[in-house]
């Protein structure tokens, strides 16, 4: 439940982070998710039962909707050195984090299962604060994207199947990534180790 909860609000909200990004722009999609996240992930650490924490992931895939989705279109607009180069570091970003995050999670899970939480609400907070220091405002694009868009968009025949494709690695990525740990009885240090593993290559040849 933590994990459904947490991608299945994410699914849809992304749906229509394009509709709100182009009414207020990148940079306050991207503030705002970052705020929700921060609230949510801090709430988490403070569940007192199973109910509350899978409620609280909800409201963090909300913020995750709204900065994920958006953040690669910002980057792309924003870079200097063309948007291939911006879409490497993208990637390569997103393997270091995800090389790091497990092993971090980890090291402050071993002192509490509420310290992860608080550890995502500090570092969310640390981009938030860059993101208002130093992004510049981004113009909003001529036209607004419509709540139908994303649906419309499903009737180009590539873009369906890399949609599918997409659907069917990342539902055998977090199948993977939520049961691996528990079938062969890692610690946490151990499964920490195996996807830093995972994403450092990821951000090597990204």
């Amino acid at each position: 439940l933590l994990f459904t909860s947490y991608f299945l609000i994410t699914a849809f909200a992304m749906l229509v982070t394009g509709f709100v990004s182009s009414r207020i722009g990148g940079r306050k999609t991207l503030l705002a998710g970052l705020a929700l996240v921060i609230v949510f992930a801090a709430l988490s650490g403070t569940s007192s039962s199973v109910a509350e924490l899978v409620g609280f992931r909800a409201g963090w895939g909300l913020g995750n909707a709204l900065f994920v989705s958006t953040a690669l279109a910002v980057i792309v607009g924003a870079a200097a050195g063309g948007s291939a180069a911006a879409i490497l570091l993208y990637e390569s970003a997103l393997g270091l984090g995800m090389a790091c995050g497990p092993l971090l999670g980890a090291l402050l899970g071993d002192a509490s299962w509420r310290y992860p939480f608080f550890g995502t609400a500090a570092l969310m907070a640390i981009g938030f604060l860059c993101i208002a220091a130093f992004l510049k405002e981004q113009p909003k694009p001529a036209r607004k994207t419509s709540l139908l868009d994303p649906v419309k968009a499903l009737g180009h025949g590539g873009l369906a199947s890399v949609a599918a494709s997409a659907f069917f690695y990342n539902y055998a990525f977090f199948t993977i990534l939520a049961f691996t740990p528990f079938v062969l009885d890692m610690t946490p240090y151990k499964s920490g180790a195996v996807f830093f593993a995972w994403g450092l290559l990821l951000a090597v040849f990204s």
